[in-house]
């Protein structure tokens, strides 16, 4: 049965020194990173079509839309949760918002493609190949 919109998913995570601008090099405050956030977002997508896919198949990223609205100091709380909005054909769009405990902090729309893995990865190394 293929994905059908309503799908959705939520993963938490506790921010520690590790999850920072800092430490990740998006800039120099010890607060959530957005690159850090924006991974947060992709991973409740995956989550959300896990068990979805057909045999072999998974997803990749295509494009990320982020407003990262408020910090979050180590130690705080951040859940993200992410909802299949739209299908069409392989490409999958989400939105996903990601709360701590003041309330949200960020509100995003992703777009993930649903991709053979093995035909991808074999087009990843003839990638490389190319620009080696």
């Amino acid at each position: 049965m293929p994905l059908q919109p309503g799908r959705s998913a939520r993963v938490e995570l506790t921010v520690t020194e590790a999850d920072t601008a800092i430490a990740m090099g998006s800039g120099d405050v010890p607060v959530l990173a957005t690159p850090r956030l924006v991974a947060l977002c992709e991973e409740a997508c995956c989550m959300a079509v896990a068990g979805g896919l057909g045999q072999g198949e998974t997803t990749v990223g295509m494009r990320v839309q982020l407003d990262h609205l408020a910090p979050t100091a180590v130690g705080g709380n951040v859940v993200a949760e992410a909802t299949l909005e739209k299908v069409e054909g392989r490409r999958l769009t989400f939105t996903a918002t990601a709360n701590d405990d003041h309330g949200l902090i960020g509100a995003a729309k992703l777009t993930r493609v649903v991709v053979e893995r093995s035909r991808f990865l074999s087009t990843t190394q003839t990638s490389e190949e190319l620009r080696g």
